[in-house]
């Protein structure tokens, strides 16, 4: 470990990678090895090439695509031209995916082939839009990825980087329903790896070359694409999944002896209940990393049963550059208390519980969440008062969950202030369906709740006031949010109400819709 240097950025590290590890592999997709040199010569005719269709530094380019290798080159590669990557949550319907596209302003944008269709509907409503290329063909009027690259040179094209500029914009639901893109510096990815003593870590949060890790989440989030630079900072072997598919992901145990993964609790639930599960071996599985959403005790209890290796809760959020709290493996145990809590803060991660007036409050008492690092998120792209509302000018960034702290510094996690539903690990505000559902011209009003669920911690339900003698269906309703919304953010049931509940000033009291839903819960989150 002691021979990899910290570098100044994150171009700097693919370079400083290629001349310490050169012939090991950095990633590994569908049987395409593409090794620590190969890579550092690739990122650079990407820059080469994004410079060639004159995209100027600080600019944004778009990736509507599943994981691949292609991707990492790409976002390296802009990374060397000092151009900001913006991957699209693929899982979005077309107008969500447009807005992103049209919001971010990328002249440029890499398609997969699975959303090729979808691109030649979208591009008359993207004006900004220049050139489409195809990351593995499939589109004749377009130009494809690796001709595109491979016209370039592999010279390094050492366009000057200051850590404090962005290196990736991931969009993350909105509370008024919009997206809004989380501009993430080369410093806040940084700060992560390189705050702290070596020495001192933890040996979960230890890497080595030897490691072989999984990027199993898909790369719009955090969780896929900081996930994906974490191991190839650290040397390790990255081994991609095109797209999270619980039995493949019990042939990379086999195949490829993944030794450290991150996985939302969903997804470990799809994989431990595979028949298979139980006759893997996951000798060398060394740390299952999880988070996103709080875990039943009982799947944890089974998962850790099943995979036999370390467990390591994580709490974070895009705008925080991913993890700034977690519970290590010897926490884990049945019964301590801890085990209800989301851990402690990393090292160079303050944390707060503040009272609605922003002062800090004492242990056990619920507040908000704050947090303050070098990992907080630069702000929202062209947002200044959003960014304002979330990062205050003392450097604090509010959460948006209410939790405490208790005398130790372990962070638990109570209730979510700002309404949002976590389903399967995908943030979803109420305003977005809220506003989708009353698009419908027979409904009068809407509310949307989270209410538990087994399979997705929780499912999102429409509570619907139909215009005076006007009716539906649940089924109606469902079919069309989905033609506006992402398939996961669309209700999975409908009630029908008279009317609202609200308090006298108009609000909807969304605490009393949910309330009957989450009786006996010991958290207003599942």
């Amino acid at each position: 470990m002691s021979a990899l240097q910290p570098p100044a950025n994150l171009a700097d590290m693919v370079r400083d990678r290629a001349r310490t590890l050169g012939g090991a592999t950095a990633y590994e997709f569908e049987g395409r090895r593409t090794s620590f040199a190969e890579f550092d010569v690739k990122t650079n005719r990407v820059a080469n090439a994004l410079i060639a269709l004159d995209v100027k530094p600080g600019q944004r380019i778009a990736y509507l695509g599943k994981n691949s290798d292609i991707y990492f080159e790409l976002l390296m590669g802009a990374m060397k031209a000092n151009v900001v990557m913006a991957p699209v949550n693929w899982r979005l319907a077309g107008p969500e995916v447009a807005f992103i596209v049209a919001d971010c302003r990328a002249p440029v944008l890499f398609v997969g082939p699975e959303f090729i269709a979808q691109v030649r509907n979208l591009k008359p409503q993207l004006p900004e839009l220049r050139t489409v290329i195809t990351t593995e063909g499939g589109a004749p009027e377009c130009q494809d990825f690796a001709a595109w690259r491979d016209a370039q040179s592999g010279d390094d094209p050492r366009v000057p980087i200051n850590p404090k500029d962005i290196a990736i914009q991931l969009y993350t639901s909105g509370t008024t329903g919009k997206p809004k893109g989380a501009m993430l510096s080369h410093a806040n990815f940084l700060n992560l790896v390189q705050t702290g003593n070596e020495a001192e870590k933890p040996d979960w949060n230890k890497w080595s070359t030897d490691d072989v890790s999984l990027v199993a989440m898909p790369i719009f989030h955090i969780g896929g694409s900081g996930w994906g630079v974490m191991g190839l900072y650290h040397g390790a072997k990255g081994v991609i999944a095109r797209e999270f598919d619980p039995t493949r992901v019990l042939d990379f145990f086999e195949q490829s002896g993944i030794t450290k993964l991150f996985m939302v609790p969903a997804a470990m639930q799809f994989v431990v209940r595979q028949p298979r599960a139980r006759q893997v071996d996951f000798s060398r599985l060394k740390y299952m990393l999880y988070g996103a959403s709080p875990i039943p005790a009982a799947l944890l209890k089974e998962c850790i049963e099943v995979f036999k290796c370390g467990f390591v809760q994580m709490y974070g959020m895009t705008e925080t550059t991913g993890t700034i709290v977690a519970l290590p493996p010897e926490d884990h145990v049945e019964g301590l208390e801890r085990m209800r809590s989301a851990g402690k803060a990393l090292p160079g991660i303050e944390l707060a519980i503040l009272d609605p007036d922003g002062k800090p409050l004492p242990p056990r008492q619920v507040g908000e969440i704050a947090t303050r690092s070098g990992s907080n998120m630069a702000g929202y792209w062209n947002l200044p008062e959003a960014t304002a509302r979330t990062l205050g000018s003392d450097g604090w960034l509010r959460t948006g969950d209410a939790g405490y702290m208790d005398e130790d510094g372990y962070l638990y996690i109570h209730d979510r202030i700002k309404d949002m539903i976590i389903s399967g690990g995908e943030n979803i505000y109420p305003a977005e369906v809220e506003s989708a559902l009353c698009d419908h011209p027979d409904v009068a009003e809407a509310a949307v709740i989270g209410i538990p669920d087994d399979k997705w911690g929780e499912a999102v339900k429409a509570i619907v006031v139909m215009k005076p003698g006007k009716q539906a269906s649940a089924a109606d309703i469902i079919s069309f949010t989905r033609e506006r919304i992402a398939g996961f953010k669309t209700p999975k049931s409908v009630d029908f109400l008279e009317a609202l509940p609200r308090n006298p000033s108009g609000k909807i009291l969304r605490r009393n819709l949910r309330d009957p839903y989450w009786v006996g819960k010991d958290r207003q989150v599942n």
